[in-house]
């Protein structure tokens, strides 16, 4: 199928258009830094802000969408699942 917007610039605010499942882990990095996180089953979601500050997300509803650039996404703590890398 054509992608009729293929010849716009992509930028921070634009859609995702990429999503890979992740991982929890508190010493792997994301393979690509986030444009949002998607968290499937509530819970807490800790993380390592792309700018390189952790900070922990309370009691995320499930089927949320956190608009926020993140490096990693630590496995002590978090208890949220189903967690999505939209990049």
């Amino acid at each position: 199928m054509a992608d009729q917007h293929s010849s716009f610039v992509e930028g921070l605010t634009s859609p995702a258009d990429n999503a890979t499942a992740v991982t929890p882990s508190d010493s792997t990095d994301l393979a690509y830094n986030s444009r949002a996180i998607y968290v499937g089953g509530a819970g807490n979601l800790v993380v390592t802000m792309a700018g390189g500050g952790d900070v922990t997300f309370t009691a995320v509803p499930a089927g949320s969408i956190l608009p926020i650039r993140v490096s990693r996404v630590k496995a002590t703590s978090t208890t949220a699942t189903s967690i999505v890398n939209l990049y």
